[in-house]
């Protein structure tokens, strides 16, 4: 039975309230996902520990992974776009917190955006990710606030393998490494996950499959956590994040997942529909719509027609766009720049700068900083850098050298008098 709450499986144990809202849950049901939408709000950008499979890169937009987001919200600014999605996506039933980083480690911002969300709409259905590192300590508290579908992240029930998988974890002010962190965080999950099916909380248990490491040991994994009350398991191939340990480890093949899958459906009911979304995903499973819903865009409809402001201080403004009509370039893919020149009133193009891409996607990301601090200095003596999007670390960066970072989805004309309102404003970030 891949359905969720089919037959007397769920209805047994958990209450008709949960029931019925798990038929609306995409990732708990696999007849909700090509109906019911979901949007994930990533207000939690730190995490615990580090997998060797992981790479919390914000900036790289085409990729599709856990981990992965191109902005970072706080509790209010959640708010704002839960009720911008609301207005705009029909069915959305979810509202899910999955990082970038980890949901516990970020509690105080993920308690506070929950609360802001069920003032607006009470009968939402939340869901928290976590690694389960701080699932003891704050088990009550997901209790309190009335979620009941949680999902832990647990790949391997033998701590000799599971620090095949972690590099470190960071616990109780103390970094642990190799077997003995793996210990610690197989002993939170297990315990916390525990503590949550005892109070009639679903909890679904992801599991990364990872070629001749813990792909013969997922079995096992699944049977423990059945013992511990678990609804459903997700058995998820490893994505090779650019920049993480597992870089060049081989990409598990769907034929593999589902095997294994099939295997592991005599003990427990399987997923068989995860997208392995972003962060900031929006919208149906398979559909994601989190680009047209980033908070720079609501800021840019909101935005009141520009008046031309001539007698101003000229500043110059360097744009990303393929072109030199629209402003329709990601920063880190612009290998150029057009760097403009004006006041509000009239731009004069100056020249058209070369610069080393500073993200050619997931093929070619890397993290070397003197490359990137090399392109953020060739880009010094402009006020301003105009671009369709960009990611929050090179916003940083640009940040920090006095440089203003402002998105467009525009002509380079309106772009340019945007950014200069923008910068008169000192609404740029």
């Amino acid at each position: 039975m891949d359905s969720a709450c089919s037959g007397m499986k769920c209805s047994s144990k958990f209450p008709p309230h949960i029931a019925e809202k798990t038929q609306k849950h995409p990732c708990y049901s696999a007849e909700a996902h090509q109906t019911y939408a979901r949007m994930h709000l990533p207000v939690a950008p730190v995490c615990n520990i580090q997998c060797n499979y992981c790479n919390r890169k914000f900036d790289c937009v085409h990729e599709s992974r856990p981990g992965v987001t191109s902005e970072i919200l706080s509790p209010d600014a959640a708010r704002h776009k839960f009720l911008w999605v609301k207005e705009k996506i029909d069915k959305l039933s979810v509202v899910g917190i999955a990082g970038p980083g980890d949901a516990l480690a970020n509690w105080q911002e993920t308690k506070a955006t929950i609360r802001l969300i069920q003032e607006i709409q009470p009968d939402i259905i939340f869901c928290l990710s976590t690694n389960g590192l701080l699932l003891p300590e704050y088990a009550q508290g997901i209790v309190d606030l009335g979620i009941h579908h949680v999902t832990v992240t647990c790949n391997a029930v033998n701590p000799e393998i599971g620090a095949k998988l972690y590099q470190h974890v960071n616990y109780n002010g103390q970094r642990l490494t190799g077997t003995e962190a793996a210990r610690v965080l197989l002993e939170n999950q297990l315990h916390g996950i525990e503590y949550l099916t005892n109070r009639g909380v679903m909890v679904k248990v992801n599991i990364v499959m990872v070629k001749d490491i813990n792909d013969r040991h997922i079995p096992e994994v699944v049977k423990k956590v059945k013992e511990l009350g678990v609804f459903i398991t997700n058995i998820m191939p490893l994505i090779p994040a650019p920049g993480s340990n597992f870089e060049y480890w081989p990409q598990t093949s769907m034929k593999d997942i589902n095997a294994m899958r099939d295997i592991c459906q005599i003990d427990i009911q399987q997923m068989r529909h995860c997208k392995q979304c972003r962060a900031d995903a929006v919208g149906l499973l398979g559909q994601d719509r989190s680009q047209e819903f980033r908070m720079c865009n609501l800021q840019q409809q909101k935005q009141a027609p520009i008046a031309a402001k001539p007698d101003k201080t000229p500043v110059k403004i360097a744009v990303a766009t393929k072109y030199g009509k629209l402003v329709d370039l990601h920063f880190g893919h612009a290998s150029e720049f057009q760097i403009y020149q004006g006041s509000g009133d009239e731009f004069t193009l100056l020249e058209t700068r070369r610069v080393a891409k500073y993200c050619a996607g997931m093929p070619d990301c890397d993290t070397e900083e003197s490359r990137r601090e090399g392109i953020i200095d060739a880009l010094r003596d402009c006020n301003a850098v105009l671009s369709m999007r960009i990611g929050y670390h090179a916003k940083e960066r640009l940040r920090k050298k006095g440089i203003y970072s402002v998105e467009s989805c525009d002509s380079v004309e309106n772009g340019l008098h945007y950014a200069v309102e923008k910068l008169r404003k000192k609404e740029v970030i």
